[in-house]
């Protein structure tokens, strides 16, 4: 076993990987797009969201996640999705996808609305139970990256960080990358002290991420 700080999570046991496989490739169903508070369905479930800067691949993830093609829409154009999307997975969870953060050709006030939205989601949903923070493994914590882990610790909310798309990078690369993530989750209390490494071309990490989700309470 690892003993560096943040170790990468292990594979689930076949039990629960298929319990993963089960719940995240079974029903599941665009629920409804949300631009304020008052648009949240009802906080009867389970729910689990994922963050991250424009562009780091969260559609695409949720897609291998879920088994689809193109249940979460995917963009080339920095700052598209400006809604707090929501998915149900069977009668259990809620999925929750965050808008990209951190798009510099979206008009200021934008920016400020999701903020705003960001913060009020994050400290008033008493069933959210993991935040999956994302971060291309090409790049590493960014500036942005770093503001959303404060707002994550302010608002007690547990996050993981999952590094995307491991694929394009050598071993030695990974490693680097790895290393100044732990550095940077080394700061904040409420970074949960395990990381999925993920490929959602390849499939890698893609198992373990469902049976964390799965194995949440």
């Amino acid at each position: 076993m690892s003993t560096l700080p943040f170790p990468l999570a292990e594979p689930p046991e076949p039990l629960a990987e298929e319990a993963g496989r089960k719940l995240m490739t079974g029903e599941v169903e665009f629920l409804k797009g949300v631009v304020d508070m008052a648009g949240l369905p009802p906080a009867d479930r389970l729910e689990v969201c994922f963050a991250g800067r424009s562009n780091v691949g969260k559609s695409s993830l949720i897609n291998a996640l879920t088994g689809r093609r193109a249940i979460a829409r995917t963009s080339n154009t920095p700052g598209r999705t400006q809604e707090i999307n929501y998915f149900t997975v069977g009668e259990s969870h809620y999925l929750v996808d965050l808008p990209g953060y951190g798009y510099a050709k979206a008009p200021l006030p934008v920016v400020e609305k999701w903020q705003r939205l960001l913060k009020a989601y994050l400290s008033g949903r008493a069933t959210l139970r993991r935040a999956f923070l994302l971060i291309d493994m090409r790049h590493g914590v960014k500036e942005v990256d770093a503001e959303i882990m404060g707002l994550l610790n302010k608002s007690a909310v547990t996050f993981q960080a999952v590094l995307t798309k491991a694929d394009k990078l050598s071993t030695a690369e990974q490693e680097k990358t790895l290393a100044q993530v732990r550095a940077a989750l080394a700061k904040h209390p409420a970074a949960y002290p395990e990381l999925v490494v993920t490929s959602s071309e390849k499939g890698v990490g893609i198992p373990t991420l469902r049976a964390i989700i799965a194995g949440l309470t």
